[in-house]
């Protein structure tokens, strides 16, 4: 099979501090409106005597609010709603459900804490987000990375967890008093870089961490073992996403540069190895598609991985690149998938008529409109890929 992939930019933002999460919101009422963040070591003047202590510095971050609105080929899509200065930001997440009426925003701050956002009008009827809540994670670390519980779109029980520096997992619950820490443990040697619940059983819990081990958890048994550790891959374990489409299926990235597909139900062996030529610090499945996997890869820019055969009956392919997105030498940072509707029909399509729900990059070429960071910057991504049988 080969590919030939067309990517193109629709609009690149400068957001002057280093940008490493982008995330579209799920909740289907905002599909519009695009959360990016950033990060910076701010180092600050030395100290009056040289060399008898460290050189002062603080870890800035700014969050953007954007909404998208294609209105023409000439204007740009991107309107810039609010900007707020925070601690830096390892890691944003929106809640797949609304909360109370309203889309949630998360976000792991290098201040140790999660902090919550509410999405809702503000002055002249532009969005806006309203801090909601926050709770510590532990003194002196940075929280790494957070998952939601709702990745199914499932509202009963809304939890958010977490990863932080100091090697420990934390489980928080959000209710009317606002987040509470249910459930703290140490799970790694050292920073545990990502965490993760199955989407399918939320009382599962994976993470990973920089001893390069990749651990299971069962919040019903608690935390003082996991159910399984692996050491398959060879170094950091740093991106972690269950599957929402297919169940028992997760994807897991290292510094390593592999990214591993497993079958959650034996995590002896991997289903699948492809490598990728980069870090691995995120992987994002597709919002409706189950076969496609987004990956951004720190020294190896972005690429869409095409896993069809890879979770196929018999398993253990690579999986092929169907588009990537390069442009500089930066580090590839955030990546995720818009939930929006293409707005062009597949090539071959009759002019004007849109594409069907059920096609695919991997099955027949239709566009994909995601949003990259890298460097001091923000990138909207269109990425075209067409399929032709080679015989």
């Amino acid at each position: 099979m080969a590919c030939k992939s067309r990517t193109r930019n629709l609009q690149v933002w400068d957001t002057e501090l280093s940008a490493d999460a982008v995330e579209w919101c799920p909740v289907p009422a905002a599909h519009s409106v695009l959360a990016c963040g950033t990060y910076q070591l701010q180092k600050g003047p030395e100290l009056p005597q040289a060399g008898d202590g460290d050189v002062p510095h603080q870890r800035i971050g700014r969050l953007y609010l954007f909404e998208y609105r294609q209105e023409g080929p000439l204007t740009p899509p991107l309107t810039e709603l609010q900007r707020i200065d925070t601690p830096a930001i390892l890691d944003l997440k929106w809640c797949h459900v609304a909360v109370s009426g309203d889309p949630v925003l998360g976000m792991a701050t290098a201040s140790g804490e999660v902090q919550l956002y509410t999405l809702s009008d503000g002055p002249q009827g532009r969005r806006c987000l309203k801090e909601q809540t926050s709770q510590s994670v532990g003194p002196e670390c940075l929280a790494l990375s957070l998952d939601w519980s709702t990745g199914r779109g499932e509202s009963s029980d809304v939890r958010v967890a977490c990863s932080d520096s100091s090697g420990c997992v934390s489980v928080l619950s959000l209710g009317g008093a606002g987040l509470e820490t249910t459930s703290q443990w140490k799970a790694h040697d050292f920073e545990a870089w990502i965490t993760a619940f199955s989407y399918w059983d939320t009382q599962l819990l994976y993470s990973g961490g920089d001893d390069s081990k990749l651990k299971g958890w069962d919040l019903r048994m608690g935390c003082s073992s996991p159910t399984f550790t692996s050491k398959r891959h060879t170094m950091g374990v740093c991106s972690i996403q269950s599957n929402p489409h297919q169940e028992h299926i997760l994807a897991t990235g290292s510094y390593d540069e592999q990214v591993l597909l497993w079958d959650g139900r034996s995590m002896r062996q991997p289903l699948s190895e492809t490598a990728v030529g980069g870090g691995v610090w995120r992987l994002k499945w597709h919002p409706t598609h189950p076969h496609l996997l987004l990956a951004a890869c720190m020294h190896n820019d972005f690429h869409i991985l095409d896993c069809h055969n890879a979770l196929g009956v018999d398993g253990g392919a690579a999986c092929p690149t169907l588009a990537s997105y390069i442009l500089h030498n930066s580090l590839a940072y955030g990546a995720d998938w818009s939930h929006l509707t293409p707005d062009q029909p597949p090539p071959g399509s009759p002019e004007g008529s849109p594409p069907p729900p059920d096609t695919s990059l991997a099955e027949g070429g239709s566009i994909a409109v995601y949003s990259v960071c890298r460097g001091s910057e923000m990138t909207v991504v269109k990425s075209t890929a067409i399929h032709k049988a080679v015989i």
